[in-house]
């Protein structure tokens, strides 16, 4: 079965149809602008116009930067806050005219990575964090999701962990691989308390330079990078279609 799969970001909106047999993207990549400021019209007509792009009809699923219930979004970190509470589901199927199902975004990268990814077949407690915009989790207990974690909102150094170590403080503060790199060991570390997983998984755009910051992880969990990179979310997003 194809799916169009929707990974919305908070500074890019990209999607692709998957064979969710398989887990494979069977087209290019396309990717959007988010529209600043991220509001409720602004994302839809973006959607919307990623849609068109695919001349696409059939179901959707979107990842979306939010603790997700029932389609309801319910935080708003990285987006405006007049989402909260707002039935995005249904807002999306509406704009769209097409049947989309909602899930947390980090959710749907650890979905991808669990199921075709460098998680699959591990039992016990796996974790996956995303750095971008800010830091998404997905938890899994024997292949089976914890949903809406948002570990990048634990306190931390005095604020919420996303803003001492997202990919984003990175680039924003100039900080070089190694600092910020102690950073994010740091944080694994706390991570490593607070969850006692088997194996962590990083994910997002940072995936793609894992080389640039590994040799400063020195964790007693093995740490690994994500093996969908940052299509982990597209994928994801297509599989959370029942």
């Amino acid at each position: 079965m194809q799916i169009l799969g929707v990974d919305i970001g908070g500074s890019g909106i990209k999607g692709a149809i998957v064979d969710v047999k398989n887990g494979l993207m069977l087209t290019e990549r396309h990717r959007i602008e988010t529209p600043q400021p991220a509001t409720i019209e602004g994302i839809a007509k973006t959607l919307v116009d990623l849609v068109n792009h695919f001349n696409w009809k059939g179901k959707i699923g979107c990842g979306f930067p939010s603790v997700v219930i029932n389609g309801c979004v319910k935080t708003a970190a990285n987006i405006d806050k007049k989402w909260i509470n707002i039935d995005a589901q249904k807002v999306f199927s509406e704009a769209t005219k097409c049947e989309v199902t909602l899930v947390n975004d980090a959710d749907a990268a650890g979905i991808a990575e669990v199921q075709f990814g460098i998680g699959k077949g591990m039992n016990g407690v796996v974790l996956l964090l995303t750095f971008g915009t800010g830091i998404g989790s997905a938890l899994f207990t024997d292949g089976k999701l914890v949903p809406n974690t948002e570990f990048g909102h634990v306190l931390f150094h005095g604020d919420i962990a996303e803003k001492y170590v997202a990919a984003s403080v990175r680039k924003n503060q100039e900080l070089s691989w190694g600092i910020w790199g102690k950073r994010l060991n740091e944080y694994l570390l706390h991570m490593e308390k607070i969850t006692n997983p088997e194996l962590i998984i990083i994910g997002g755009g940072i995936s793609k330079k894992f080389e640039k910051y590994s040799q400063f992880i020195s964790l007693k969990t093995k740490v690994v990078n994500a093996t969908l990179f940052n299509n982990a979310g597209i994928i994801g997003a297509a599989l959370s279609v029942k």
